[in-house]
């Protein structure tokens, strides 16, 4: 069956409506066990099990995330930020059992108490396609500063 693009496309633009609208519990619906939602530091290509990431979190680490986040003691993200984000330069491929792995490019927009914060990097999703949409089975996000000091990485990137 051939990969419907405008679906994957409208996937990912609606995953980043519910970030930077912090709409978490619909975020976090979109994900399915076993989860990886994993930010490396330093460089591109690293082992998360020798080395320091951003993030790495599995499916019980994510529900804490956002449970944490939705709490009112995430006091870095109190104000919350206000974000908006482009995503462009989507490449789909398929990659067998149905499932689909994206590439994008992403720039983020953050302004929290006065100081505007931009982040830009790169996406790879794996999406399973379920009930006419797609689920995410893991999302790592490469940071083009990801070997630069990051004042605060306390919202959904």
């Amino acid at each position: 069956m051939p990969i419907d693009r405008q679906r994957v496309e409208q996937f990912l633009f609606r995953e980043a409506q519910l970030m930077d609208e912090h709409r978490f519990d619909e975020w976090l619906a979109l994900w399915s066990e076993p989860a990886l939602y994993w930010v490396p530091s330093n460089r591109d290509e690293i082992d998360p099990a020798r080395e320091v990431s951003l993030i790495y979190d599995d499916w019980v680490r994510l529900q804490l995330r956002i449970a944490r986040l939705k709490s009112g003691f995430a006091h870095a993200q109190e104000p919350r930020s206000r974000m908006r984000r482009l995503i462009s330069n989507i490449e789909i491929e398929e990659v067998g059992d149905g499932e689909i792995v994206t590439h994008s490019n992403f720039l983020l927009a953050e302004l929290r108490r006065g100081k505007q914060d931009l982040f830009a990097g790169r996406t790879t999703h794996r999406l399973r396609p379920e009930n006419g949409s797609f689920k995410l089975l893991s999302k790592k996000v490469l940071l083009v500063n990801n070997d630069e000091p990051i004042d605060n990485l306390t919202f959904l990137i």
